[in-house]
C-alpha cells in the first residue's frame, strides 16, 4: 500500500479543531460503499471517537479551576503521548501558562510541543536499549518535581515497554527475555503487566512514590479489560494489589517459573522473606495527592462505531467489552455468531428482517508454542473467522474485520484484516496454505496474498482490539458490487491517518 499523505479521489480531510486533534481522512456519510469500505468507516469512527487531544482536553476542562495556583509538569508516557501531551501544553498555553518541565516517552521521535519538554523513544513491543534510556529520562524529569508541584502524568498502552527498565540488581537483557518470554506465553495483557510491574523500575506505583509529596493527576486512556487502573501501563501512578508470593504462584501455575532468569526467581524470594521490599499498597504515603481518572477507553471507541453504523443504515448492537481467550478460537465463534445473523436475514433474537453490525472489544492472546510465523492477534483472529465463513453453507454477505486501535496488529504493518466468504479461496489461489499458516501464527502471509491487510499507520491511541461483523449492505443504499480484494490495501491509503 502506498503510505502516500495524499487522498483519493472522492474522499475528504476533515481538519479538527486544535492540533492535538489530527487531520482524518473520511468519505463523505451519503457515498455509496460496499461492506469492507463500511467496515472502514466503521474503524475509523471508533478510533477517532477516543483520539487523546480531545479526551484529555475534556478531562483538564473539568479540574480548569484549579489550574494555575502550582507549576505543573508534564510527564507523557504511551502510545499516545504526544497527542496528550500537546493538548495538556495547548490548554496551558490557552491559560497563558506555561509547563515547568517534563518528558514525553513515545514509540516515534517527534517535535516536542514545548521547549522544556524533552521528547524520547522507546522500544515496543519489545523493550531495548531506547526504553532504558528512556526510563532515564523519566527519572530526570522527576528529579525536577519540587514537593509543591503538580505533575500530569498523561498514560496510554505500550507504557511498560516504552519505559521499561529493570528493578534492582536485575540485568536490562534479562528484562527483555522476560518480555519476550511472556509474550509468547498466551497470557492476557492485564496478567503479563501483573507479572512485568514487579521487575521494572517505574511499573507499579513507583512513580507516584518518586513523585511525591506532589499533587500527581494521572490521566489515563484504558487498553486492558476491565479498565484496571493497576494493570494499564502497568500502574505506575496506581497501588499494586499483588504480592511477591502471588506472582510467584502465577508464574509456578503458568509453567514460567523456571524459564525466568535466576535473579528475577532470587528477587521474588527476597521480597516474599523481606515485606519492606514490596511494592506501594493501597493506603501508602505515595499516593496521599494521587488521582487517576480514565479520559477514553473500548466502550466509548464502540459506541462510536455504532453510531456510525445506525447512520449507514444497520441495526447495531455492542456484544461484548471483555473479548478474550486464544484468539483462532475466538474468531471461529465470533464468524459463527456473525452467520447466524446474517444467514437468514433476521436476528436470531427477533426473528425479524435486519441488516446486522455486531461490535466486539477486547484483547485476545496468540500462545506461539512452536509456530514461528508473522502476524498478530487481530489477523489471527480474522483468519480463523475467514476459514469459518469459507466454509460456512450460509454466510449472506457476512464480512469482518479485526483491528488494533493502536494502528499496529504485532511486529508487523498492518493494524489487522479485513474477511468475508471469499477471503479464505482468494489465500489459496494466491498459492498460500491457510491451515498451515494458522497453525504456524503466519496470519500476516496469507491475509497479505489475499489482500485482506488493513493498514493504517500508527493511530497515537490505543484501546485494545475492536471486532466488527457486518451482514449484506443495507438496502435503503445504492451499493456497488463488493470491492476488489486487492483494492483494499487503497482503502487503507484512503482512510488513513495523516501522522502528526
Amino acid at each position: 500500500m502506498s503510505h502516500s499523505r495524499g487522498t483519493r479521489e472522492g474522499a475528504i480531510l476533515r481538519p479538527m479543531k486544535t492540533p492535538s486533534q489530527p487531520q482524518w481522512a473520511v468519505m463523505p456519510a451519503g457515498r455509496p460503499i460496499d461492506s469492507r469500505m463500511a467496515l472502514v468507516q466503521l474503524y475509523w469512527a471508533a478510533v477517532r471517537a477516543v483520539a487523546p487531544g480531545p479526551a484529555l482536553t475534556s478531562a483538564l476542562e473539568r479540574i480548569s479551576k484549579d489550574i494555575g495556583q502550582r507549576r505543573v509538569s508534564i510527564i507523557a508516557i504511551g502510545k499516545a503521548a504526544n497527542p496528550m501531551a500537546i493538548a495538556a501544553v495547548d490548554f496551558l498555553r490557552n491559560r497563558k501558562l506555561e509547563p515547568a518541565g517534563g518528558v514525553i516517552v513515545a514509540p516515534r521521535q517527534l517535535p516536542s510541543p514545548h521547549p522544556r519538554i524533552q521528547f524520547v523513544t522507546g522500544d515496543h513491543p519489545l523493550p531495548g536499549t531506547r526504553s532504558l534510556a528512556a526510563a532515564h529520562a523519566v527519572a530526570n524529569a522527576a528529579r525536577q518535581v519540587k514537593p509543591d508541584d503538580e505533575v500530569w502524568v498523561l498514560l496510554s498502552g505500550g507504557a511498560t515497554s516504552l519505559m521499561a527498565a529493570p528493578e534492582g540488581a536485575i540485568k536490562p537483557e534479562e528484562m527483555m527475555q522476560l518480555f519476550d518470554l511472556l509474550l509468547g506465553s498466551g497470557l492476557d495483557i492485564a496478567t503479563m503487566n501483573l507479572i512485568r510491574k514487579r521487575f521494572t523500575r517505574w511499573s507499579a506505583g513507583r512513580l507516584a512514590a518518586a513523585l511525591a509529596p506532589a499533587r500527581v493527576r494521572n490521566f489515563i486512556i484504558s487498553d486492558v479489560i476491565g479498565d484496571d487502573l493497576a494493570a494499564i501501563g502497568s500502574g505506575p501512578c496506581s497501588p499494586d494489589p499483588s504480592t511477591a508470593g502471588e506472582v510467584r504462584a502465577l508464574l509456578q501455575s503458568s509453567k514460567l517459573w523456571d524459564r525466568i532468569p535466576n535473579s528475577m526467581r532470587q528477587y521474588l524470594t527476597a521480597v516474599e522473606r523481606d515485606h519492606s521490599h514490596e511494592t506501594p499498597k493501597a493506603g501508602d504515603k505515595a499516593f496521599e495527592n494521587v488521582e487517576r481518572k480514565i479520559v477514553a477507553s473500548n466502550r466509548v471507541a464502540l459506541e462510536a462505531a455504532a453510531t456510525r453504523a445506525k447512520e449507514l443504515g444497520y441495526e447495531p448492537r455492542i456484544l461484548s467489552t471483555s473479548l478474550a481467550g486464544e484468539a483462532a478460537s475466538v474468531g471461529k465463534r465470533l464468524a459463527s455468531t456473525l452467520v447466524s445473523y446474517c444467514g437468514s436475514g433476521a436476528s436470531p433474537l427477533t426473528n425479524r428482517p435486519v441488516q446486522s453490525c455486531l461490535l466486539w472489544g477486547g484483547e485476545t492472546t496468540v500462545t506461539l508454542g512452536e509456530g514461528t510465523g508473522v502476524g498478530g492477534r487481530c489477523q489471527e483472529l480474522a483468519l480463523a473467522a475467514a476459514r469459518e465463513l469459507g466454509t460456512a453453507k450460509s454466510a449472506r454477505g457476512a464480512t469482518l474485520l479485526a483491528c488494533g486501535t493502536d494502528g499496529r496488529d504485532g511486529p508487523t504493518d498492518a493494524a489487522g484484516g479485513i474477511v468475508d466468504k471469499e477471503t479464505w479461496g482468494a489465500i489459496a489461489r494466491a498459492g498460500r496454505d491457510g491451515e498451515l499458516d494458522l497453525a504456524a501464527h503466519d496470519s500476516h502471509a496469507s491475509l497479505d496474498a489475499a489482500g485482506a491487510l488493513l493498514r493504517t499507520d500508527l493511530t497515537a491511541t490505543n484501546v485494545m482490539d475492536i471486532v466488527i461483523g457486518v451482514c449484506a449492505p443495507p438496502s435503503n443504499s445504492a451499493w456497488p458490487p463488493r470491492t476488489p480484494a486487492g483494492s483494499l490495501a487503497r482503502l487503507s491509503g484512503s482512510f488513513r491517518r495523516i501522522i502528526e
